[in-house]
């Protein structure tokens, strides 16, 4: 079965940020330093990956300036977004097969990218 809906979308983040929290590579990001409201942040991930996924336009926010303040509590490094591609190409893989799976994969592996390459400048300076 395909990523077709919302549903979908809050089924895949939410297997995502379980192994995310359990994980010793990149859990204590979320748990210790930024100390993440789940309640405020799912909806945020839903929406974010709702609007890239299903185009829906649901997601308003900079996800790039919540991660450049992150990066300067703890410096993101290739280790980490390399665990988050891992973990999130895991979940995709577990729930889903088809077209939007594997667009979600690309997206991800994108985002990683960008977001790599970015908090590497700013570490850098």
């Amino acid at each position: 079965m395909d990523i077709e809906t919302r549903k979908d979308i809050e089924t895949l983040i939410n297997s995502f940020y379980d192994k995310v929290k359990k994980d010793a590579t990149i859990g204590f990001i979320f748990t210790d330093i930024v100390a993440v409201n789940w309640e405020q942040h799912l909806p945020l991930m839903y929406d974010f990956w709702e609007t890239i996924l299903l185009d829906a336009g649901t997601y308003q926010n900079n996800a790039m300036a919540v991660h450049y303040a992150i990066n300067r509590k703890q410096p993101l490094s290739s280790v980490h977004f390399d665990q988050w591609l891992y973990l999130f190409n895991q979940s995709v893989d577990a729930l889903f097969s088809g077209e939007k799976a594997e667009l979600a994969k690309k997206r991800a592996l994108s985002i990683a990218q960008v977001m790599q390459f970015k908090m590497q400048q700013e570490n850098t300076l």
